[in-house]
């Protein structure tokens, strides 16, 4: 179990040079090549190489060695890429980043059942039949969860599709992500020539509107910025998905990808990945910048609410 996590873990190792870049090289960094296919071949190679040498007199066959780490890493490399950062699978060779949108990037619905399996593998000792029946528990349900996940994401994108069509709305391109800790109510963002049609839609609604609202692009915003490389690794970043805003912090670049704070409560509500381009040092934790601000009981209670649908 103990190999199993660092193995794992591994493709996270990207953590440590985020304490030398800059706020918009680490964003490129985290999930670039520690998460390429490269990457996993090469550490599923050296870790069974390693395992293999350290319990020779064990006789484990090498090939165990190389199936236990490459289902620790690739497992790993799959999963991030259900959610929307984005993952460099096929860096160094290929900068473009891999999302699917099926799952928020930390759902408790489908963590929790290998979380229980996992302390009753450290409880139970090792001879005893019940600790397969638990790891099989843990990863069958949530296995199953996941396929309820993209279940929800077909449905949720067919009607994102009939709906945008129904209203009329001119669109060059558009994704769907579920919102904070849930897999029902979900982020819905169509590209038009010159900004970007934004809603949300809960998997329970019982009327197929969706209510879209209009954000310019604003590019004209960021041309003092453009000669910048901060500037330049945000729009690749982002996939294009992005916004300029003045405020009071100067000139910002929103990433849309990671949705709104509190959206589904306030239309007008600001984005969560807000970057400071006049003030590059003041975006250390531009992610989740906001993600969890002003929420209280009431915000919660109103998010229960649009979960259930309309």
């Amino acid at each position: 179990m103990l190999y199993g996590a660092i193995a794992a873990s591994l493709p996270d190792v990207d953590f440590i040079v985020s304490f030398w870049l800059r706020p918009a090289d680490n964003l490129l960094a985290h999930r670039g090549f520690t998460h390429s296919f490269l990457f996993g071949i090469l550490a599923v190679l050296a870790l069974a190489f390693i395992l293999r040498k350290r319990h020779f007199a064990d006789k484990v066959p090498v090939k165990i060695w190389l199936a236990f780490m490459g289902t620790e890493i690739f497992v790993h490399l799959f999963l991030d890429a259900l959610n929307a950062y984005g993952v460099g699978w096929f860096e160094p060779f290929n900068h473009y980043r891999v999302s699917f949108n099926v799952i928020f990037v930390a759902d408790p619905f489908f963590s929790f059942w290998p979380g229980v399996a996992v302390i009753f593998l450290l409880i139970l000792k090792h001879n005893v039949r019940k600790r397969k029946r638990w790891a099989v528990f843990g990863l069958v349900v949530s296995f199953l969860y996941l396929i309820y996940c993209l279940s929800n994401k077909i449905s949720i994108e067919n009607a994102a599709r009939i709906e945008l069509a129904r209203q009329g709305i001119n669109y060059n391109r558009h994704f769907t992500t579920p919102t904070p800790f849930n897999n029902w109510l979900w982020f819905i963002v169509a590209e038009t020539d010159s900004g970007f049609q934004i809603g949300y839609r809960s998997v329970f609604d019982k009327y197929s509107h969706i209510e879209f609202r209009y954000y310019p692009r604003n590019a004209k915003l960021l041309n003092p910025f453009y000669s910048q490389a901060d500037l330049q690794k945000l729009i690749r970043f982002s996939q294009g998905y992005f916004t300029a805003d003045s405020s009071s912090n100067g000139i910002e670049f929103n990433d849309l990808r990671f949705g709104q704070i509190m959206g589904w409560q306030n239309s007008e509500a600001p984005f969560v990945f807000h970057f400071y381009l006049q003030q590059p040092a003041a975006n250390l934790m531009v992610v989740q910048r906001g993600r969890f601000a002003n929420w209280n009981g009431a915000t919660i209670r109103a998010f229960l609410r649009r979960i259930r649908g309309n």
